[in-house]
């Protein structure tokens, strides 16, 4: 049975923004309807989301459960009007929150799926990341029946794996033992209970992680807007820019500092406004860069 709701998002918000990069073996997005599976409980829900003229969205689930946990991978509650407001005249993302301000960071469906995106980013370059991502989500999960998606993985399914065969797969021999042995020895969903500063602590202990993943973990799975995603190349090449060299993966934590507590979502204006060109930058100057390595 599908239940349908009609409901308002606080502030902002733009469906077709927050979800131009939301496709993988969990969710696509399809004539402006985003489709996605959901873990709720023990179960697997498929729901959709679509947006009408008026701003509303139109949320589809299986069950009340599935529709707040549709929310969340949204951020439809996440009001960003603070944000907007604060930084309208911020010299590097003033124009990007003007034209872009709709735009939200969306969720994963567990935050097991976020710690494996974070072990596939480290291979830096975005669209093979992604890729192997959907490998690897593919291998450990069924396709839910009556579409083409896979459910969320879990820790429990990730754990079951040996780290020989996510090596098979594409992964990393030390990032795939790290990312079973995390999944096996650790509740990853218990994050969700932790502070933000607890949580990313948690996931810079782990070896093969760092305050990139910490980011990614915290923004992407527990939607958390406190961090950043400190080392994270676009913001590389972009502080680069800026200050006429190479920069290492640590200092762009001095880029995303103005910005305080909204510094994860500082990140996402910022890599939006350099791609489409909204930040000034000195003129063109040239740049090396070297392949550093996120964590």
């Amino acid at each position: 049975m599908t239940l349908e709701r009609v409901v308002r998002p606080a502030g902002p918000y733009t469906l077709a923004l927050c979800a131009r990069h939301a496709s993988d073996a969990t969710r696509h997005v399809r004539d402006g309807t985003l489709t996605t599976t959901l873990r709720v409980g023990e179960r697997v829900e498929v729901a959709t989301a679509r947006q009408t003229l008026d701003g509303r969205l139109v949320l589809r689930a299986e069950t009340e459960e599935g529709f707040e946990r549709l929310r969340f991978v949204l951020a439809a509650d996440a009001d960003h009007t603070e944000f907007l407001r604060r930084f309208a005249r911020d010299p590097l993302i003033g124009e990007t929150a003007s034209r872009f301000q709709g735009m939200r960071q969306l969720r994963m469906s567990t935050v097991a799926q976020t710690l494996l995106r974070a072990f596939c980013g480290q291979l830096i370059e975005s669209r093979r990341a992604r890729q192997l991502e959907r490998i690897i989500v593919r291998a450990v999960e069924p396709r839910v029946d009556g579409t083409e998606l896979h459910a969320p993985p879990t820790g429990k399914s990730l754990g079951r794996f040996a780290p020989v065969r996510l090596r098979q797969l594409g992964l990393h021999a030390s990032r795939a033992a790290a990312l079973v042995r995390i999944c096996r020895s650790t509740d990853l969903e218990k994050l969700h209970g932790l502070s933000t500063a607890n949580a990313a602590a948690f996931i810079e202990r782990q070896r093969g992680l760092g305050p990139w993943s910490a980011g990614v973990v915290c923004l992407e799975g527990l939607g958390r807007h406190e961090r950043g995603l400190v080392g994270d190349l676009t913001l590389i090449k972009l502080m680069s820019r800026l200050r006429g060299r190479w920069v290492e993966a640590h200092e762009t934590a001095e880029l995303l500092a103005p910005y305080g507590e909204w510094g994860g979502l500082a990140g996402l204006y910022l890599a939006t406004g350099f791609a489409n060109g909204l930040i000034p930058l000195p003129d063109e100057r040239p740049v090396r860069f070297p392949r550093p390595a996120c964590a």
